[in-house]
C-alpha cells in the first residue's frame, strides 16, 4: 500500500510539472459539483477543461414542453459532465447531415437526439486553481431554428489558441422550441427563451470556471446569427450580454421571423390529429404526443419552418420597427455574410433542381415565387426581381450563379446591411465583413469554385485547421487570422489589434472587411442591390399577402 502511495505521488507530481493538472478538473455551479476532463492541444502546454452536457434548465417534458424553460434541478452527487449531451429532437437524418458538414471535429461523434436538450457544454482554458477573469463566447448553432446542436462545435482550438472560454449552447427545435397559438397558451420562442435561460446560467456560474460574466459576447451563424440579432432587440436580454456577432443570419432574414404562425399552428393540429377548437385544446393534446409522433408531424410538413414570432414579450414587435424606434442593446456588433451564401448547401437542401447546371428566365420566375415565405416577393413582382439579376445573359449555366445571388442577397446579404445601418445609426459600434474563402474542410461535392458558401467561415472561426489534418499553411493563417479577430472584438468590442490587416469601423462610408486569401478594407458591401431589394420591398409591403401555398421545394 505504503509502495503503490508513493508511484501514485511520483505520477501525480510529474504530471503536474509537465503542465497537466493532477487531478480532472472539478468546479461548483449553483446546481452542483460537475466533473469535467482536460484535452491538450498541440503546441499548448497548459490544456483545457472541458464539460460537456451541463444542464442548465430542466428538461423540458410534460407540462413544461411548449412552456418557459425552468431552472434545472439541484444534485447533491458530482455530476459526470465528459460525454456530449443528445442533440434537441430534429428530423434525425437532416441533422446527422448537418452536423457532418459544419463540424471542425476530427472524429465523428455519435448523434443522439432527445426532448431532454438543454445543455450546454464549456470549453475554458483557464488554470482553475487560479481565479480568472477571461472573456467568455457563447455559440448559438444555426440549422433554420429546426436543425444542429452544440456538439458539432469543439471549442478548443479558439478556446486554448485566444484565451478565452467558450460556451456552445443547445435550444429546443422546430415544433418543440417554436409552436406557437399566438395567444398565452402557446406564446412561441421557445427556443430563445432558452437561448436567454443558458445567458442566465453563465451570469450565476461562469467565473467559477475562469470566465468574466461581465465581458461575454453572442456569436452564432444562420439561424444562430439570427438568434443573436433577436436578442439584441430584446428587453428579456438586458444585462446578459455585453457584445454580439451575427454570421450570416440577422433578425430581418424574414423566414426565420413572422408576425403570426396561427395557420401553421391548424396544420400541425390536423397532422397530429389533435382538435384545434381553442388553443387550450390543442396545446393539451399536443402535450399528450409522443416525441416521436410530434417527429412524424414534422417529417409530413411541407414547409418545416417554425420561426420566431411576434410574441409580445421576448418580442414585442416586429424586429424591422424596434430597429427603426432604435429601441435595443446597442452593444458592439459585427455582421457579416460570405459571399455566395446559396453556392451550394442551401440550393440542395432547398431542392432546387437545376437541368445540367443551368436555368432559363421563365423557371428562374417560377422558382423566386415559390420561394415568397423566404423572400416575400409577390408574384406580380418577380420578373422585376430575376430581370434585375438574369436580364441580359444569355449563358444558362451564368443565368443560374445569378439567380443564385438573388435568392443568396434576399435572404442573408441585404438584410444583413440593413441591420448593420440601424445598428450604426443608433449610435453603437459596428463592423461588417464578407467571407470569402473554399475550405479545404468542405464536401468534396461542393463545386471548388464556389468561394464563401454558407457556414464556410465556420472552419476558420473554430480553428477546424488545428483540430483537423490536412489544412494548407495558407488556411491555417487564415483561421488564426478569424480566431484572433473574433477575440480581439469579444475582448475590447473592436476586432484590431496588431499584426492584423485594419478593419474599418461601419460609418457612414460603409467600411467592412474582406476576409479570405486576400484580406483587405472595401466600401459599400451590396449598395445597389440593397437599394434595389428596398425599394421592390416598399412596394411589396402596400401588397395584401398571399393566400397560396408555396415553397414545397
Amino acid at each position: 500500500m505504503w509502495l503503490f502511495a508513493l508511484v501514485l505521488s511520483s505520477v501525480t507530481t510529474f504530471t503536474a510539472l509537465a503542465g497537466q493538472p493532477p487531478s480532472p478538473p472539478v468546479v461548483d455551479t449553483a446546481q452542483g459539483r460537475v466533473l469535467g476532463k482536460y484535452v491538450s492541444l498541440e503546441g499548448f502546454a497548459q490544456p483545457v477543461a472541458v464539460f460537456l452536457g451541463v444542464p442548465f434548465a430542466r428538461p423540458p417534458l410534460g407540462s413544461l414542453r411548449f412552456a418557459p424553460p425552468q431552472p434545472a434541478e439541484p444534485w447533491i452527487f458530482v455530476k459526470n459532465t465528459t460525454s456530449y449531451p443528445p442533440m434537441c429532437s430534429q428530423d434525425p437524418v437532416a441533422g446527422q447531415v448537418i452536423s457532418e458538414l459544419f463540424t471542425n471535429r476530427k472524429e465523428n461523434i455519435n448523434l443522439r437526439f432527445s426532448e431532454d436538450c438543454l445543455y450546454l457544454n464549456i470549453y475554458t482554458p483557464a488554470d482553475l486553481r487560479k481565479r480568472s477573469r477571461l472573456p467568455v463566447m457563447v455559440w448559438i448553432h444555426g440549422g433554420g431554428l429546426m436543425l444542429g446542436g452544440a456538439s458539432t462545435y469543439d471549442g478548443l482550438a479558439l478556446s486554448a489558441h485566444e484565451n478565452v472560454v467558450v460556451v456552445t449552447v443547445q435550444y429546443r427545435l422546430g415544433i418543440w422550441g417554436f409552436f406557437s397559438t399566438g395567444d398565452e397558451h402557446s406564446r412561441g420562442n421557445w427556443g430563445h427563451l432558452d437561448q436567454l435561460a443558458a445567458l442566465h446560467w453563465v451570469q450565476e456560474n461562469i467565473a467559477n470556471f475562469g470566465g468574466d460574466p461581465g465581458s461575454v459576447t453572442i456569436f452564432g451563424e444562420s439561424a444562430g446569427g439570427e438568434s443573436v440579432s433577436i436578442l439584441v432587440l430584446s428587453p428579456l436580454s438586458k444585462n446578459l450580454f455585453h457584445r454580439a456577432i451575427s454570421e450570416s443570419g440577422v433578425a430581418l432574414t424574414s423566414v426565420l421571423v413572422k408576425k403570426d404562425m396561427k395557420a401553421t399552428a391548424k396544420k400541425i393540429a390536423v397532422f397530429a390529429g389533435c382538435k384545434s377548437t381553442t388553443s387550450a385544446v390543442l396545446v393539451h393534446c399536443l402535450r399528450q404526443k409522443t416525441e416521436d409522433e410530434l417527429l412524424e408531424v414534422t417529417l409530413k410538413m411541407s414547409s418545416p419552418f417554425l420561426p420566431t414570432v411576434l410574441d409580445g414579450v421576448l418580442l414585442p414587435k416586429m424586429p424591422e420597427e424596434i430597429l427603426a424606434e432604435k429601441n435595443f442593446h446597442p452593444v458592439p456588433y459585427v455582421v457579416g455574410i460570405n459571399k455566395q451564401e446559396c453556392g451550394w448547401i442551401l440550393p440542395m437542401f432547398m431542392g432546387y433542381s437545376f437541368s445540367e447546371g443551368k436555368l432559363d428566365q421563365k423557371t428562374a420566375t417560377s422558382f423566386v415565387w415559390k420561394s415568397y415565405p423566404i423572400l416575400n416577393i409577390h408574384e406580380e413582382l418577380t420578373p422585376v426581381a430575376t430581370d434585375k439579376y438574369l436580364g441580359g445573359m444569355d449563358n444558362p449555366a451564368i443565368k443560374k450563379d445569378l439567380f443564385l445571388d438573388l435568392i443568396a442577397d434576399g435572404m442573408f446579404g441585404v438584410p444583413s446591411v440593413n441591420v448593420a445601418r440601424r445598428h450604426r445609426d443608433a449610435g453603437a459600434p459596428t463592423y461588417m465583413y464578407e467571407f470569402q474563402y473554399h475550405p479545404s474542410f468542405s464536401s468534396g461535392m461542393k463545386p471548388k469554385t464556389v468561394m464563401g458558401d454558407h457556414g464556410d467561415e465556420l472552419f476558420s472561426v473554430f480553428g477546424a485547421p488545428f483540430v483537423k489534418d490536412g489544412a494548407s499553411e495558407e488556411e491555417t493563417n487564415l483561421s488564426k487570422m478569424v480566431m484572433k479577430f473574433w477575440a480581439n472584438f469579444a475582448q475590447n468590442g473592436n476586432p484590431n489589434g496588431e499584426g492584423l490587416p485594419p478593419w474599418p469601423v461601419y460609418d457612414q462610408k460603409e467600411g467592412h472587411l474582406q476576409i479570405g486569401v486576400t484580406t483587405q478594407a472595401a466600401e459599400k458591401l451590396k449598395d445597389k442591390e440593397v437599394a434595389f431589394w428596398n425599394e421592390l420591398l416598399s412596394k411589396e409591403a402596400a401588397k395584401k399577402p398571399p393566400q397560396l401555398k408555396h415553397a414545397e421545394l
